[in-house]
């Protein structure tokens, strides 16, 4: 619509010419005499007209071209608008290529392969804990027959003046028999100190005495009594002397009997680790 307004105005202005002939004709009759002089003032108005025709029409040729150049000005960033909405589409095209690898993660398929090889590496750990038990060895401190199974060793707070041997004693089934000796080698000075027991006491006879170069104390369960499956312990206490003994010659036997059968073991007792 703009453009055919700014058109019309340049056909129009093309399109105006003065007639300069009859502008010289007329100011001619009006020297040739007076009569003519009273026509000088449609003269005058008509060039006057003339004039303000001339700038009337630059003036809206003017304003034609200020309001083309505006149209022409606010139309040029339409195209640019248009231009952005052609790359949006190519802006989400990487989207879903993106989104593909994201659901095919391999680090949760190598997760549980991970765990495979570690109920391997713990099963070995239990195969070699028993292959020591199963084979009596005083030095290891530990033994393994029936349902018994045993350990000896040094309690930590012993010091060069006093040492508690410790015996761990585990069952499987109840004990209706059960006697537990410990054997200390007399080095010199070696005397008795006391003895303890995680079981009843009273459920035992207890006695300590000196033979055959050692000094033995034994726990006898009494008649009619159990000693009910699992864990106890068994602690012989004494001098060392006044040298620095060594418990290598120390040893402890146990004898029970249940209702599998009758069992023993034995050891040594070593540092405790």
């Amino acid at each position: 619509m703009n453009e055919e307004i700014a058109r019309r105005l340049h056909e129009a202005a093309e399109a105006h010419r003065p007639d300069r002939a009859r502008m010289l004709a007329r100011v001619q009759r009006g020297m040739a005499g007076p009569a003519v002089r009273h026509r000088a003032r449609p003269f005058a108005r008509s060039g006057t007209r003339v004039a303000l025709a001339g700038l009337a029409a630059t003036g809206i040729l003017a304003t034609g071209g200020l309001a083309v150049a505006a149209i022409v000005a606010t139309s040029s960033p339409s195209p640019t608008v248009t231009t952005p909405a052609t790359p949006s589409p190519t802006v989400s095209s990487p989207h879903p290529t993106s989104a593909r690898p994201t659901p095919v993660a391999p680090a949760p398929a190598t997760t549980p392969g991970s765990v495979r090889p570690t109920p391997p590496a713990t099963s070995p750990s239990p195969a070699t804990s028993p292959s020591p038990a199963t084979s009596p060895s005083p030095a290891a401190g530990e033994s393994q027959n029936g349902p018994l199974w045993s350990a000896g060793s040094l309690d930590p707070q012993s010091t060069v003046y006093w040492t508690q041997s410790n015996l761990v004693l585990k069952t499987t089934q109840p004990l209706t028999s059960l006697t537990v000796e410990m054997r200390i080698v007399q080095t010199g000075g070696v005397e008795n100190t006391g003895t303890w027991q995680t079981l009843p006491s009273g459920d035992f006879t207890v006695t300590v005495q000196e033979a055959g170069g050692m000094l033995v104390y034994r726990w006898v369960l009494k008649p009619g009594l159990t000693v009910p499956a699992g864990s106890h312990e068994f602690a012989a206490q004494f001098n060392n002397g006044t040298s620095v003994r060594s418990a290598a010659g120390d040893g402890y036997r146990v004898d029970g009997q249940g209702s599998g059968g009758s069992a023993s073991v034995r050891g040594g007792f070593v540092p405790a680790r």
